[in-house]
């Protein structure tokens, strides 16, 4: 797929808009479609049990599908997978590969925690995913590297997911770290600054949560 996966979840209204490309598929996550209008999004699948949606959200529901059944997946109430990671899944069936999710901060801590673990989950399933508001994003690092230009402006924070995160370099900068070890019980990696010049950050071996706050997207 081209495209982009886009899902909008019903946390904290935490974004202005969503700038959607011809290629995108957006799918709304239960309570998400009170967003999508919102938004400007208007979505081409809803996927959830629809116990968070709105008032008149649910008449809605049904005579879409009504309809145009294609359009929803239903999901019982009593289920394994989070309404998001649901939605994740059917973006992945669908051969998506780049995974955009918004509105999936903020609200219940419990929520965003589970929706970082869904990052998690699609770069297991050799996916991108991007935890996207307005004041910047979060994704993983998995035994990669990744860069950023001069004008990246902002901060960023790294965080290891797994118990040790092995070969982590961070270089441009202002505080930089050659080849150096991160524990999930130490948060040594918060708050860094983007200084003006190329950066750059690997890890060899382990997982690394990436907040990165800018206003330059």
């Amino acid at each position: 797929m081209n495209g982009r996966c886009i899902v909008i979840c019903a946390g904290s209204l935490s974004a202005k808009a969503v700038e959607r490309k011809q290629d995108d598929f957006v799918i709304a996550a239960d309570g998400g479609l009170d967003y999508c209008d919102i938004l400007g999004a208007d979505p081409d699948l809803i996927v959830g049990d629809f116990d968070s949606v709105g008032p008149g959200k649910a008449e809605f529901i049904e005579e879409l599908e009504r309809r145009e059944p294609q359009r929803v997946l239903r999901l019982p109430a009593e289920k394994d997978d989070t309404d998001t990671l649901a939605a994740l899944k059917e973006g992945l069936r669908r051969g998506f590969r780049d995974f955009r999710i918004y509105c999936a901060t903020g609200g219940r801590f419990d929520h965003t925690f589970s929706n970082v673990q869904c990052l998690l989950f699609l770069k297991k399933h050799n996916a991108a995913g991007y935890l996207i508001d307005e004041s910047g994003m979060m994704f993983v690092l998995e035994d990669e590297s990744i860069s950023f230009g001069q004008e990246m402006k902002g901060s960023l924070s790294l965080f290891s997911l797994s118990q040790k995160a092995e070969g982590v370099t961070i270089r441009g900068m202002k505080y930089t770290l050659d080849n150096a070890e991160i524990t999930n019980d130490f948060p040594i990696g918060i708050s860094n600054e983007f200084t003006k010049e190329k950066a750059y950050i690997s890890v060899r071996k382990g997982q690394l949560l990436i907040v990165l706050k800018t206003s330059n997207l």
